[in-house]
């Protein structure tokens, strides 16, 4: 059979075009697709949910694809060896509970599940701004990571969620969008963006559960965006606290859907 271009690109087009119509209106956007972004997707989407993932990058994974400077290996701590042997991936013991991981293998078996559990992850797309009604977030304005990077003048598109996860790391994109355009109403101390500490990788694992939770009506915080945003310190290349703040913050949309929340 001859291979034709146009059918290949048709197909690619028509295809594409159904995905992104098949999920504008969701029960949960997700915004980063790094470890907790991707485990959050997981258990929503295990547990029936309609979610996708939005992800401004070409490569899924976040931070965790590098390890600790580009060593692809990570550690986690006993409690966040559960959620990769739930995943099948392969952990080597060290010492003192603590275990390593192949990067490489563990994020892209996490991806892997995640995708096959049900969610959608559209990756080179960023969230440019957010839907609010009534001082709640009901969903994301979306664009091209290219027409961000490029500066270019082209209008956004629109999806409907019932809630959003700000799993955006470092840099809290959801949370800071709502604190520019909306002033100071996150639920924090001070009703803005806190900012992340340095590093202290046992305060921050511990804090990073505490933290994961609602930042403003319809948006949670998960990951490292949950200790940026609560203020709390950085972890370095131990991913535990990544893996189970994504459960968590699961468990608490799922019990939240579940109940009937939601304005999407």
């Amino acid at each position: 059979m001859e291979l034709n271009e146009v059918v290949i690109t048709k197909a690619i087009i028509e295809r594409f075009t159904r995905k992104l119509e098949e999920n504008l209106d969701l029960d949960v956007a997700v915004v980063g697709g790094g470890p907790s972004g991707l485990v959050a997707s997981y258990y929503l989407a295990k547990a029936g949910f309609k979610v996708a993932i939005f992800e401004r990058k070409l490569s899924i994974g976040g931070g965790m694809w590098g390890g600790g400077m580009m060593f692809n290996e990570v550690v986690v701590q006993e409690e966040g060896k559960r959620i990769l042997d739930e995943f099948g991936i392969r952990t080597e013991p060290y010492e003192n509970n603590y275990y390593t991981a192949d990067s490489i293998e563990a994020t892209a078996t996490i991806c892997s599940h995640a995708a096959k559990a049900g969610a959608t992850i559209f990756n080179l797309i960023s969230a440019e701004d957010v839907m609010v009604r009534e001082n709640r977030v009901t969903g994301l304005v979306l664009n091209w990571s290219a027409v961000e990077m490029a500066n270019l003048h082209v209008d956004p598109l629109a999806i409907r969620s019932k809630y959003v996860i700000d799993a955006t790391g470092h840099t809290t994109e959801v949370v800071a969008i709502i604190q520019r355009k909306m002033g100071g109403q996150l639920f924090t101390e001070t009703g803005k963006v806190v900012g992340e500490k340095s590093l202290w990788a046992d305060a921050a694992e511990r804090d990073t559960l505490d933290n994961t939770k609602e930042a403003f009506p319809g948006v949670f915080v998960a990951g490292m965006a949950a200790n940026a945003t609560f203020g709390s310190y950085r972890m370095g290349p131990i991913f535990g606290g990544m893996l189970l703040s994504g459960e968590r913050v699961a468990e608490l949309l799922i019990e939240r859907l579940r109940q009937g929340g939601g304005k999407g």
